[in-house]
């Protein structure tokens, strides 16, 4: 087990699961949920080799497809589900968020995608596993155990922006009658400000997304001109402003580039990596 270099040593942790070498995360707040079902991946208990070692879950990168296939299995059989049962997304930075039913059992995973654009997925089909894409970018979690409803997004710097978060709260409650007061939210793993350097043109969507009085958690700049970006605040921010209640937001306090032997990093690879996984459903 690699050494995990946590945001800051006295905030929350994930809880760190081992279970036949293949190591995941999940949030405390959700696992006291009996009824659903999450995790997100590490890079550690899967069997690709060379830049994509070991638990790669990209068909797109050039790994090979056969171990993609068993890394899909060895991690569904450690989380608790089946692989045949993933919905995945076709992830374009859009803020486009999808209702899934019983028929895309399997979509991206046993068969093709009928769908692209999607960054977003929404469903209350049980047995149903939403699974999204990452290796710096933000996944964000949504679960509504009054109306067993669950979201799971996924947020770079263009869908937060777009708010892609807000996106997902209000097609819950408009497809499922979802209470935002009652969903629990969680920012997952992903780059942390200290290691997210930005050109000004991305500040300047920034600004023209979030109120100036967020500005200075959001974002400072430096003498080269560039800026660090907080997407992890700019999500809880998101989250707020959407009705979630504070004490429902969960945050990670974990860095994809921060921890390269325990995550994939596009940055602190410089591009040459596999994915990893963020994955949420409910119990049959």
């Amino acid at each position: 087990m690699v050494e995990i270099k946590w945001h800051d040593k006295n905030a929350q942790k994930m809880t760190v699961h081992n279970k036949n070498g293949v190591v995941y995360l999940t949030y405390p707040a959700l696992d006291s949920q009996e009824e659903i079902i999450h995790g997100f991946s590490t890079r550690l208990g899967g069997v690709s080799q060379g830049i994509y070692t070991s638990m790669n879950l990209s068909f797109t990168r050039g790994d090979e497809e056969k171990a993609v296939r068993e890394n899909y299995d060895r991690l569904a059989a450690a989380i608790g589900f089946c692989a045949e049962d993933i919905v995945t997304s076709d992830q374009t930075h859009t803020a486009n968020v999808r209702k899934v039913t019983a028929e895309d059992r399997g979509k991206g995973i046993t068969g093709p995608r009928d769908y692209t654009d999607v960054d977003g997925m929404i469903t209350d089909v049980p047995g149903l596993i939403l699974a999204t894409f990452y290796a710096d970018c933000v996944p964000l979690y949504f679960v509504d155990p009054k109306r067993r409803v669950v979201g799971l997004s996924h947020s770079g710097w263009r869908g937060t922006v777009q708010k892609i978060g807000n996106v997902t709260i209000r097609k819950m409650t408009e497809e499922y009658g979802c209470d935002p007061g009652d969903i629990l939210a969680a920012v997952g793993p992903s780059i942390c400000q200290e290691c997210y350097e930005v050109s000004e043109d991305v500040i300047e969507r920034v600004k023209n997304a979030f109120d100036r009085k967020y500005w200075d958690g959001l974002f400072y700049g430096k003498a080269d001109g560039k800026y660090q970006l907080n997407l992890w605040e700019a999500n809880r921010i998101v989250f707020l402003e959407s009705g979630i209640q504070p004490e429902h937001i969960s945050l990670p306090n974990l860095c994809t580039c921060c921890n390269p032997e325990l995550l994939f990093s596009h940055r602190a690879s410089h591009g040459k990596r596999g994915n990893l996984g963020a994955f949420l459903g409910l119990k049959k």
